[in-house]
């Protein structure tokens, strides 16, 4: 069955190979095998016309990146001789695929393996290069049990991200499928959130918390503009790159919301960064479940300490409520009647001032709007500041091994 699953995952409105092609990105040198033609060379002669087709057009026709280096024995079957060639011709579903399997696409052998960057229980993520374009990437091999198949997460995780294209949303280029498992390859970055913050001693710039929050709230607004909510947002699932582009990822949890409102599980969403309603058995939630983690996130940034960091339930809801005020009838209709809310017995707490606990953020002169695909470091004005306890530059990869601490295992 998860084979034709993964068919239709590569299907044309699903594209699994990154950026569209009008993105922009930096074109690799063209291949120099001998006797190889280049694709901005190559010619379609027709009866009543010659037309030159470039890299642009066959980066079109496939929804490849620009940056694709494609192999010589795929250039020759490129060159047209007739009007029954294969760019002559509406591209199938069914050629399209035998198309990007010529290319490489869903191979093992297209990508290097260059080190483990960590292990999980159904999960292991290497380090690696694709041969197609020179660049870097994480292949995460997901093992696949006999009698199970795939994990659902895993599932959830590719028929979500393959249609979500955004510069700050982790792409997701290629599955490939084999009896043993499955591998998913993503694009590379350097490390994540939780990692920068230990890296600059907790201490960050307020310049810099506002335009990694600027990048969250864009992702996360195009995840909910179509229906999709996180559900696991902390600062291990935001990847930077060594240019200070964020990006969400870990899709794990994810799900589509339906309309009307149906319910959902309330095991979502990492302890520190989960709302109070969740914690206490809700399953009727939307995307205030992703904004309660963003303020969470904001609040860690911009003070270097999680803002509620209890090790059980009971000591999480104790944390909030200390800060956020015992919720009553008033403040919170229907709570009196949670079973759960009634054992705990918490203190009347009274609601606290934030500004007294956090410097005010205020995410004014953001960076002038963009495309979706486009970095926000596209923008001149948007530069990363040093952040004031920083240990080490922030334009130096990170080390990613053992330490790292993010859930895309």
């Amino acid at each position: 069955m998860f084979p034709i699953i993964c068919s239709a995952l590569l299907a044309p409105t699903g594209d699994m190979l990154g950026p569209p092609s009008q993105d922009v990105s930096p074109v690799s040198p063209e291949p120099t095998t001998p006797g190889a033609q280049s694709p901005s060379h190559l010619l379609y002669h027709s009866k009543a016309q010659h037309r030159r087709f470039s890299m642009e057009d066959v980066s079109k026709r496939m929804s490849l990146p620009m940056d694709i280096r494609l192999p010589p024995e795929f250039l020759k079957k490129l060159q047209p001789e007739n009007e029954n060639s294969p760019l002559c011709k509406p591209l199938s579903r069914m050629s399209r695929r035998a198309s990007l399997s010529d290319i490489g696409f869903g191979k093992l052998e297209t990508y290097v393996k260059l080190g483990k960057l960590g292990e999980g229980t159904y999960a292991t993520v290497f380090k690696g290069r694709s041969k197609l374009t020179e660049n870097l990437v994480a292949l995460k091999e997901i093992r696949l049990e006999h009698d199970e198949g795939a994990p659902c997460t895993a599932i959830r995780e590719v028929s979500l991200l393959k249609n979500l294209k955004h510069a700050n949303i982790v792409t997701l280029h290629d599955i490939i499928h084999t009896e043993r498992c499955l591998t998913l390859v993503f694009e590379y970055l350097d490390s994540d959130l939780k990692q920068y913050l230990d890296n600059c001693g907790n201490l960050m710039s307020m310049h810099n918390v506002k335009i990694f929050m600027f990048q969250l709230l864009r992702g996360l607004s195009y995840c909910h503009k179509r229906k999709i909510l996180h559900r696991d947002l902390k600062p291990q699932n935001l990847l930077i790159n060594d240019r200070g582009e964020l990006k969400l990822a870990d899709f794990g949890l994810a799900r589509a919301k339906s309309v009307p409102t149906k319910t959902y599980s309330n095991e979502v969403v990492t302890l520190w960064y989960r709302p109070p309603d969740v914690l206490l058995g809700s399953t009727e939630y939307s995307t205030p479940i992703d904004m309660w983690g963003v303020g969470c996130i904001l609040y860690e940034m911009a003070t270097g300490r999680p803002m509620f960091p209890g090790a059980t339930v009971k000591e999480e809801l104790h944390l909030i409520f200390r800060l956020m005020g015992t919720p009553t009838e008033e403040t919170w209709p229907g709570v009196s009647s949670n079973e759960e809310f009634r054992s705990y017995l918490f203190p009347q707490y009274r609601a606290q001032n934030l500004i007294n606990h956090v410097c005010s953020v205020i995410l004014k002169d953001s960076p002038s709007s963009c495309p979706s695909a486009a970095s926000v470091f596209s923008l001149r004005e948007v530069q990363l500041q040093k952040d004031p306890g920083h240990r080490s530059s922030v334009f130096q990869p990170l080390v990613r091994g053992k330490n790292r601490r993010q859930s895309i295992f």
